[in-house]
């Protein structure tokens, strides 16, 4: 937990000035100096556009939810699995073969990154962390789910990481 107080302590020097242009990846350029600052280089990116036609490709395509569950009943990507950050159990992957491709994602994408590397460290070939997690998917207009179906409800994480949400509806329950 003090590793994302430090993020968020920092958080606000990367925040963008009035008037900021977005990148050529629709990424506001505030949000992606800070995601910048969080992803290492051990797991590869995809950005939501990019995994929209990934999934289309690979009916395999397995898509990992590493929030809580608390944010992951709130809403989710569409038939992604659930994988608990805080209690991350291995075990509940021995279905997915290897070399299955895998994308990761949370809230802004540095909590999968951490399940990403443990997933490589077990063998997965092919993982890949969701650019921006679902904050972004949102912001970018790709859809989310809960239980009932489709839905505009996105779990904000906190007040300080909400702020880079900038569609949907912040719903913390």
């Amino acid at each position: 937990m003090r590793k994302w107080l430090l993020y968020g302590i920092g958080l606000f020097s990367a925040l963008p000035g009035c008037g900021q242009n977005k990148s050529a990846t629709n990424v506001d350029s505030g949000y992606d100096r800070l995601l910048r600052t969080l992803y290492r280089s051990e797991v590869p990116t995809i950005q939501p556009a990019e995994l929209v036609e990934l999934r289309r490709r690979t009916p395999r395509l397995v898509v990992l939810d590493t929030r809580t569950p608390a944010e992951y009943q709130v809403s989710h990507l569409q038939a992604a699995r659930f994988v608990d950050y805080d209690q991350f159990d291995p075990a509940t992957l021995r279905d997915v073969p290897r070399d299955q491709p895998v994308v990761v994602y949370c809230s802004v994408g540095a909590r999968s990154q951490t399940i990403g590397e443990k997933l490589q460290k077990l063998g997965f070939r092919d993982v890949r962390n969701l650019y921006g997690g679902i904050f972004q998917w949102v912001n970018e207009g790709q859809p989310v789910y809960d239980a009932k179906g489709p839905t505009s409800r996105v779990h904000p994480y906190s007040a300080l990481w909400g702020i880079w949400l900038k569609k949907g509806e912040k719903a913390y329950e």
